[in-house]
């Protein structure tokens, strides 16, 4: 393998590290810090389905990116 292949192969695992580490995930008590938004206006969120919510966990847990998305809406 020369070293271009190399870096190449350097830059591809650097981005899906990247895709990895850079959205958190939060939970709801994070999500309210974050918003400067209380717990009930966060879970009203949650009911009316504006803010995407971990399904699989149990727990009300959310990636960064998606509260991004429901503050930008």
């Amino acid at each position: 393998m020369n070293d271009y292949a190399i870096l190449e192969k350097l830059n591809e695992i650097g981005i899906l590290l990247k895709g990895k580490i850079g959205d958190p995930w939060m939970n709801i008590k994070e999500v309210c810090r974050y918003c400067c938004l209380s717990e009930s206006t966060v879970r009203r969120a949650i009911q009316r389905g504006e803010l995407k919510v971990s399904p699989s966990t149990g727990r009300n847990i959310f990636r960064k990116s998606w509260v991004d998305r429901w503050l930008n809406g």
